[in-house]
């Protein structure tokens, strides 16, 4: 769904990575970490430093890939760790989130589950040879939702718990969408 903007972060982008020249891998522990702050922030109520925290973690997780391609240092270890940083992020983040009582432990879960059914069926279909990146809730949608629902929580808390039902359902759609698409493509 985003994909349309990547020429434009690209363009943005590669000037700054080019100056860059350092471990990507570092980076994306870097992003790791702001998203443990940014959980921390939601769980003690401080909605607006939580979403701009989200905002820098999602930043630095585009960053990591910018920085590993400029450099010619493109790794499986380096996919296979951002892939890895990114399921914890989106973790630690929702659980800040349950800890700030924001959502119950259920739905909170569900939320994980979903994204990670989300990016589970992916690298499922990539291993097995078919490019499955289709649906409306890739990641940056995903934490998209998940800053709003803070921003919207600033009028009304009671929201944010609509905001988590509307992603998981967003969430497990774009699973369905995905499972239809290597089902399509892997007969």
């Amino acid at each position: 769904m985003l994909a349309n903007l990547r020429p434009f972060l690209k363009e943005i982008l590669d000037p700054i990575v080019a100056k860059l020249n350092i471990n990507p891998n570092l980076i994306t522990l870097t992003s790791l970490i702001i998203a443990i702050f940014s959980a921390i922030a939601v769980g003690d109520s401080n909605m607006l430093l939580g979403v701009v925290l989200i905002l820098f973690s999602g930043f630095f997780d585009v960053l990591d890939g910018a920085i590993a391609r400029c450099h010619n240092r493109v790794s499986e270890f380096g996919a296979i760790l951002d892939s890895t940083i990114d399921r914890f992020s989106d973790a630690i983040i929702v659980i800040g989130f349950i800890f700030g009582n924001y959502v119950d432990w259920f739905v909170g879960i569900s939320a994980i589950h979903s994204g990670f059914i989300v990016s589970y069926v992916r690298s499922s279909s990539e291993s097995k040879g078919i490019d499955n990146s289709v649906g409306i809730a890739e990641r940056a949608v995903r934490l998209i939702i998940l800053m709003a629902s803070l921003l919207i929580g600033l009028i009304d808390t009671n929201y944010i718990h609509f905001a988590f039902i509307f992603l998981i359902v967003l969430s497990y759609f774009t699973a369905t969408q995905r499972m239809f698409h290597a089902w399509k493509h892997g007969k």
